[in-house]
């Protein structure tokens, strides 16, 4: 199996016209062995920003003790929080740099920018970098993003948006073997909340 073939979980987001959600389920797996129901793929960077990661979970936790470190040390030195746009720029010279040995990740980066405006940045293991109103990541994303398309409008509220999210995942959950367990959500909105949820759940077959 490839490295770059690896794909562990899958991370939805999500925009909403007054806010952004990100999702991930909890599995932690290689291959067909689980080796954690309990998994953490989406965090908080600061109050305004989030990030959602699959992939390789030692290269999540690397990746986010990057961004966070950095994201501390700019607001000591600035005086203010790292906007989204710099932080998503941030994250892909970091996975550029290291492209000959690439952190097998994929990113969703979302929150609210200096603008005002939500928005959520896709970024796969090498850098490159799109903005996205819904996007889905990792071993599930295929039928996620079917879901998503189905339905997203830009009319979603942050409620509606965050339904849509966890609808994605449990779709996944149904048929990927790399995605389950539950789910961990952060909301952010335009007016500065943030929420974070856990659900547990496990997909089981009606007989």
């Amino acid at each position: 199996m490839s490295a770059y073939e690896i794909e562990q979980g899958t991370a939805v987001g999500v925009k909403a016209k007054d806010g952004v959600v990100l999702a991930t389920d909890k599995r932690m797996a290689y291959g067909s062995f689980v080796m954690s129901r309990n998994a953490k793929k989406v965090f908080l960077i600061n109050n305004r920003a989030a990030i959602a990661m699959s992939g390789l979970y030692a290269d999540v936790g690397a990746i986010l003790r990057y961004l966070t470190a950095e994201s501390k040390y700019y607001e000591l030195t600035e005086e203010r929080t790292m906007s989204l746009y710099a932080i998503s720029k941030l994250l892909s010279g970091i996975l550029y740099s290291y492209k000959m040995l690439p952190f097998i990740i994929e990113a969703l980066v979302g929150g609210i920018d200096r603008d005002g405006q939500p928005k959520i940045y896709t970024l796969d293991s090498l850098g490159s970098v799109s903005e996205d109103k819904y996007m889905a990541v990792g071993s599930g994303a295929t039928t996620a993003l079917g879901f998503l398309e189905d339905q997203y409008n830009d009319a979603l509220s942050l409620d509606q948006a965050e339904q849509v999210a966890v609808g994605a995942l449990r779709i996944s959950m149904e048929r990927d073997a790399s995605t389950g367990d539950g789910i961990d959500v952060i909301s952010i909105s335009t007016s500065g909340a943030v929420k974070e949820k856990s659900l547990r759940l496990r997909v089981v077959e009606e007989s």
